[in-house]
């Protein structure tokens, strides 16, 4: 495949981009259709791009484009399991981990819904346990606490959805709390074992290699803490411990046992693994009901991607709007910013999606790309970050495409009629800050037509920043379903584009075995040669006495 670069569909972007230059937001939205013409919904989802800078003659150009990069024929391999991950020479089956328990998938042979479904099922068998309390520590006493250790992928998605759907916990399971820890220099952990009595705490180990030093660093310390207070190191291991892995015999020479391994597959990709048994804590929180559903909303999103028509096709409509702000408009930062507080995780959970996927600057070839791919993902909760960082969106000079999320419904199952109109109305004013922000970036001082007087250039609101509104109906796991697997399918549609191999992550591989090394320089066991600037810090960190006498 050519470099899209290189083909008449990008050079007629170009010049549309370059003919459209000047136009303005607050000019293309006096169109009474525009609404009509640039939203679309699927399932609990609707997906507003009226606010992007996209005109009646760009999506259809973004369109050929797509065709020109054989689009469809690249969702199709990716639906049917084609080795799509070139680098690693396998597929990437993460929407497999969502068919329904009868379906099919056949594989080089193997129709591997058969072993998804099994391990879904162990699951099933592991969480029944523990919300019965019919999990036990050494000394007796149920579990009531479980601590998930994981890193990237194996942290974010079940840290985000937990917290997110904390409310759809079921009301007849055994009192359980959940924490997180990821961090390898171990503060999380050590805040979390002053709180925790360890005859009721259950640690989950998860990691797809069982070779992250991140999360086997915690589990050591996790496994020192129980045999500390607890003694028999041996039932520690096989009442304290679970195991989620692709890597069975690791676990196993570590000592859990095989009763309590949940296992995945190598064509899982770490930040696209919640759906998996990684998600154990998701399914700890809200029930396997619960869990199934969340697997039901993102195949349903699976099967819109495949059959829906590109003109609307939700997660291809959302990545060609990116692809015009980024590589024709030149936007290279793009902020997420859901209005609502369950969603707190989501636009970190989202960089890791996007920026891991995509942050790559080589296509499947192996050839330097000539255009910008992933931009830079942050975000922060909406009604939050307008005390932050909204004074850059607004008045700063970066252009910047933002993605406002947000329910129309929330607290409707609040049974006081008190409450639920407080509750209910601080909702309504979320709601309308979300609309209002995304008006504001949009029209700037036209949104307030007394704006327009003169004033002081302090004042001034420019408007023209683009961007998307994603309402779901309201914020249940079908629904939160739908909106993960609309987001990793627009990465897929963007790499698709690009022609980048979006289920890889080498660029984080090099600087974590260089970290080894230093780790034995900081331990004085190595004789090896660094660079000026890290031999001074490693001097400074060796020093009995660092800053004395720095300048």
């Amino acid at each position: 495949m050519s470099r899209p670069s290189w083909t008449p569909e990008w050079k007629a972007l170009e010049d549309l981009a370059q003919q459209q230059g000047a136009l303005h937001l607050k000019d293309l939205c006096l169109d009474r259709q525009r609404f009509d013409l640039f939203s679309w919904r699927s399932g609990a989802l609707f997906l507003d791009l009226s606010k992007q800078r996209l005109t009646q003659e760009t999506l259809p150009a973004l369109f050929k484009l797509a065709r020109a990069q054989k689009l469809e024929q690249a969702i199709q391999a990716l639906l049917s399991g084609a080795p799509i991950n070139t680098s690693e020479q396998r597929p990437a089956l993460h929407t497999a981990l969502r068919l329904p328990a009868d379906a099919e998938l056949w594989v080089e042979g193997e129709n591997v819904n058969l072993a998804i479904q099994a391990s879904l099922e162990k699951m099933a068998q592991l969480v029944e346990r523990l919300h019965q309390g019919q999990w036990r520590g050494v000394t007796g006493h149920p579990i009531t606490d479980v601590v998930n250790l994981g890193v990237g992928g194996s942290d974010l998605g079940p840290l985000m959805v937990t917290h997110a759907l904390a409310e759809w916990r079921p009301e007849d399971i055994a009192p359980l709390h959940l924490h997180f820890a990821s961090t390898m220099d171990g503060s999380q952990l050590a805040e979390r074992l002053q709180l925790l009595n360890p005859e009721t705490t259950l640690f989950i180990i998860s990691s797809k290699s069982f070779s992250t030093i991140d999360t086997l660093t915690n589990a050591a310390t996790a496994k020192h803490w129980l045999v500390q207070h607890l003694g028999q190191e041996a039932l520690v291991l096989k009442q304290h411990f679970i195991g989620v892995s692709a890597k069975a015999e690791k676990m196993s020479a570590w000592g859990i046992d095989p009763q309590h391994q949940l296992t995945f597959w190598d064509w899982v990709g770490g930040r696209y693994s919640l759906w998996s048994c990684i998600g154990l804590p998701i399914a700890l929180q809200i029930g396997m009901a619960g869990f199934r559903a969340l697997l039901a909303g993102a195949h349903q999103m699976d099967q819109h991607l495949a059959q829906a028509p590109l003109e609307s096709n939700l997660p291809v409509l959302l990545a060609l709007a990116g692809i015009w702000n980024i590589n024709f408009l030149g936007m290279s930062a793009q902020a997420i910013l859901p209005y609502d507080g369950r969603l707190k995780y989501l636009p970190a959970y989202l960089s890791q999606l996007e920026m891991e996927s995509n942050g790559k600057s080589t296509t499947q070839e192996g050839e330097l790309v000539d255009y910008a791919t992933c931009p830079i993902l942050w975000g922060e909760l909406g009604p939050n970050a307008q005390h932050a960082f909204y004074q850059l969106l607004h008045q700063g000079t970066e252009a910047v495409q933002c993605d406002f999320i947000a329910p129309i419904r929330r607290y409707e199952q609040i049974r006081d009629p008190q409450a639920r109109h407080y509750f209910q109305g601080q909702h309504r004013l979320a709601l309308a800050n979300c609309l209002a922000q995304s008006r504001l970036l949009m029209l700037g001082d036209a949104a307030v037509p007394d704006q327009h007087t003169q004033r002081d250039a302090h004042l001034f609101y420019r408007g023209n920043q683009p961007s998307s509104t994603l309402l779901l109906d309201e914020l249940t796991p079908s629904s939160l379903g739908q909106l993960l697997a609309l987001y990793e399918h627009k990465v897929f549609v963007q790499a698709s584009i690009w022609g980048i191999n979006p289920f890889d992550q080498w660029g984080v591989e090099l600087g974590k075995k260089i970290a080894l090394s230093t780790e034995q320089a900081l331990l004085g066991q190595t004789q090896m040669a660094f660079d000026p600037s890290t031999e001074g810090l490693l001097a400074l960190c060796l020093s009995s006495d660092p800053l004395q006498g720095t300048h």
